[in-house]
């Protein structure tokens, strides 16, 4: 599977490490939607969504580069940093890539290091997250995308 994973990772780069990741074993273009505001997507298997979660929700990059460059009818997938653990982080992105008639393969979230507003006071929470075994589990849930023939996973 050739897939494109675009991604806002910043403050303690814990989207980065799952993307590195994947991308040292497969066939993967990361794409920063801080730096990059288009892109053609269109010769990719799938295109995954990836953020650290920023009040409930994608970064509003990674948002406006799906609202705006996702092809129609796409596989895509997600992956997220989050320092609190709930549900309902991809609903923002899941509404913006149905607009695009997209087929949703799956999603993988784990714990990310933060020290948002208040968790700085106390030297921040998730502390060495994400860790190997976050990062193993983002692998696995990459890999079974890749070998699965696009069949939709969750992993959380």
């Amino acid at each position: 599977m050739k897939a494109a994973i675009v991604y806002y990772s910043r403050h303690h780069g814990n989207t980065k490490k799952l993307i590195d990741a994947i991308a040292a074993k497969h066939d993967v273009t990361a794409i920063d939607a801080a730096e990059t505001k288009t892109a053609d997507l269109s010769g990719y298997d799938a295109v995954g969504f990836a953020s650290g979660i920023y009040y409930s929700k994608f970064h509003k990059s990674v948002l406006k580069f799906a609202e705006e460059n996702l092809p129609e009818r796409k596989n895509v997938f997600f992956l997220y940093t989050y320092g609190a653990e709930k549900k309902g982080y991809t609903a923002a992105i899941t509404e913006a890539v149905k607009k695009r008639g997209a087929n949703i393969l799956g999603e993988y979230g784990c714990f990310g290091f933060n020290t948002f507003g208040p968790f700085k006071l106390i030297g921040g929470i998730a502390k060495g997250h994400p860790d190997q075994d976050d990062i193993k589990k983002a692998l696995d849930f990459y890999a079974g995308l890749a070998s699965s023939g696009m069949e939709a996973k969750k992993i959380l």
